[in-house]
């Protein structure tokens, strides 16, 4: 706010501050008051007043306004209540789950079946904390010679909870709430009982088709109301069957610690089941899948896709936007159709998942997911889950900085580059569509300290192979980008790899490329003298980066995680990930060099003796070929 020209007030600045001096401005060019000591008067209280006042109002306004749209609203309910008129209900927190065999032994021959009753509890301990998991329906076992075995029973961390109400129309502010902010609404059951006298019990499903809802339709609709808590109402009668007075409204759920027991792999049955005590619990799938509330951000983005989608699967967005509401575990997705996968498989689309916690997701996962997916497909598309793919980056980092500009060390500058490296691979890669530019990591570098003048990042691309031992097995390691191939023959190495051991051989083995697109076996005699063993081992497309070796046996690895490192020295320093791949850095085998620039310290007077360090150099170390 300010006085203009023609001494009339601007409404632009509504800081307090600025607002009580433009109000003084604008009360002392008038005729009135020109002999006035506005600091030192009565005037000036009468000013923080106005300037409060219209401060608040202007604050007001301007949050109302932003909570007018879903794009910029701040808060939780305004977020939750756009969500709601594009038909999106935020997910609720999730229970960390488990997928269990179960056995009962030692139960007389006479009985044919016997019932483990929801809310079985199963005990277990993570990270020296105890938790316990439980069923959240019935599970019917019959008999094989007094032995019932329950099969991938999934059980859910928390408590589980039974709350009724009963229904009564005259009280028109009822609601059927769910008290806890906690629960995992995917374990919701709801079951309406005729009356107290009548026992006879409807259970009743979630709503997820508006257009097939008739006036005998025994559905439930849900949504998020004031204090993360969930509210489950019915239909109107036409809508949806609408329940009558007296009936007894049953919501059974599990309260849960989100993802705190993910990674439970070994449950103990609390009690007896079915009344007997010699219970035996084998673990099919650790536990998984835990996790917050979404987030408003998260709300902001996936409703207006799940609008778009019409709660129908047709395009890759589609699923991105679905996905989230049938699992909670996700840090990062990627779908593709089959017609964009190499090779083209048309009438599937693919996904793949990125999840919070652990690295990929058990068999039993995905079947539930392609499962829950089978509501929104339309057609005969059939959805794939693949494991995310990692590509790793090796780097190798030279700074050059001036020594007398700063006080930090030669290895102080080197652990603040690493830290710098190490956020960067946390910022802005580790997840799908995130491109690695090499020109960004140059900036991220040099930010670091004043006194850095400098940067050169070579980069190499990494990927793991676990081979199969003595057994003679083709491999093939797509890396999706260009390699560096300048012409046929070239002296560099461009593929490479860690040390392995063939049957019949008890030297050290690596591969290597010829520069024609050939790979070679080889080991070091000496240890500086390449020996090749195989001179036609596989090959490599240096268009694509794809490395095939044709027929290795392998008997032994040299990596202790049983693995094989292939890297490949690429054409462009910016790496762009593809379908299911994954870009994350290497931290510990990346390195980092601080040198003095010898220029800006004077000791390379017009630049004589001044050495530079290329961000193309060879991958491999200079061996001599016999």
């Amino acid at each position: 706010m300010a006085t203009n020209s023609k001494g009339k007030i601007e409404i632009t600045d509504l800081d307090f501050d600025a607002v009580k001096s433009n109000f003084r401005n604008f009360l002392s060019q008038q005729s009135q008051f020109t002999d006035y000591n506005f600091e030192g008067s009565g005037m000036s209280v009468l000013m923080d007043l106005l300037a409060y006042n219209t401060h608040y109002l202007a604050f007001h306004a301007n949050m109302l306004a932003n909570e007018m749209f879903l794009d910029s609203t701040l808060t939780r309910a305004s977020a939750v209540s756009h969500a709601k008129s594009l038909g999106y209900t935020p997910s609720s927190m999730k229970s960390s789950n488990a997928t269990v065999n179960i056995t009962v032994s030692n139960v007389p021959t006479s009985q044919s079946s016997l019932v483990m009753a929801a809310g079985t509890i199963f005990n277990t301990t993570v990270n020296d904390i105890s938790y316990q998991f439980v069923t959240t329906s019935d599970h019917t076992a019959t008999s094989d010679n007094g032995i019932f075995q329950f099969q991938d029973i999934k059980i859910f961390e928390g408590t589980r909870v039974n709350y009724t109400y009963t229904v009564d129309s005259n009280n028109l502010e009822q609601q059927f709430i769910i008290p806890s902010a906690t629960v995992d609404t995917s374990t919701l059951v709801v079951s309406v009982q005729n009356s107290v006298s009548d026992t006879t019990s409807t259970t009743y499903t979630l709503n997820t088709d508006y257009t097939t809802l008739t006036s005998t339709s025994t559905r439930y609709f849900i949504q998020e109301i004031e204090e993360g808590r969930f509210e489950v109402y019915f239909g109107d009668g036409i809508s949806g069957k609408k329940p009558a007075d007296g009936n007894i409204v049953t919501l059974s759920y599990v309260v849960t610690n989100g993802d705190d027991a993910d990674g439970a792999s070994t449950f103990v049955a609390d009690s007896t089941i079915g009344g007997y005590s010699s219970v035996s619990v084998v673990t099919v799938s650790s536990a998984a899948g835990g996790g917050s509330a979404e987030t408003v951000d998260s709300i902001k983005f996936n409703a207006p896709l799940k609008f778009a989608s019409q709660s129908r699967a047709v395009t890759p967005d589609d699923y991105k936007s679905i996905l989230p509401s049938v699992y909670s575990n996700i840090k990062s997705v990627q779908v593709w159709g089959g017609e964009d996968n190499d090779p083209a498989v048309y009438g599937q689309v693919y996904i793949s998942i990125k999840p919070n916690t652990g690295s990929t997701l058990t068999t039993t996962t995905k079947n539930q997911i392609i499962t829950s997916l089978k509501a929104f497909n339309v057609a005969s598309i059939s959805p794939v889950i693949v494991d995310p793919v990692t590509l790793l980056l090796e780097l190798t980092t030279t700074v050059k900085y001036n020594p007398t500009v700063t006080e930090k060390t030669n290895s102080d500058l080197r652990a603040l580059v690493e830290t710098a490296v190490s956020s960067f691979n946390t910022n802005n890669l580790a997840k799908f569509d995130s491109v690695f530019r090499h020109s960004n990591i140059l900036k991220t570098i040099d930010d670091v300290d004043p006194s850095i003048l400098s940067s050169t990042v070579a980069v190499k691309l990494k990927r793991k192979i676990t081979p199969t031992l003595n057994a003679a097995t083709k491999y093939t390691v797509s890396f999706n980008n260009a390699a560096f191939h300048p012409t046929n023959n070239h002296s560099q190495t461009v593929v490479e790899s860690s040390g392995f051991f063939l049957v019949g051989d008890t030297n050290e083995q690596y591969i290597d490329d010829d520069g024609s697109g050939t790979i070679r076996t080889f080991y070091l005699l000496g240890g500086t003298t390449k020996t090749i063993t195989n001179a036609s081992a596989g090959t490599v497309n240096y268009a694509t980066g794809e490395v095939v070796l044709t027929s290795l046996n392998i008997t032994s690895v040299e990596n202790t995680d049983g693995t094989i490192d292939i890297t490949l020295k690429p054409d462009s320093n910016d790496v762009i990930p593809v379908r299911n791949q994954v870009i994350e850095i290497d931290t510990v085998a990346s390195s980092v060099t601080a040198e003095i620039d010898t220029f800006a310290e004077g000791t390379s007077t017009a630049g004589v003796g001044y050495t530079t360090t290329s961000s193309t150099s060879a991958v491999g170390s200079a061996y001599t070929t016999s």
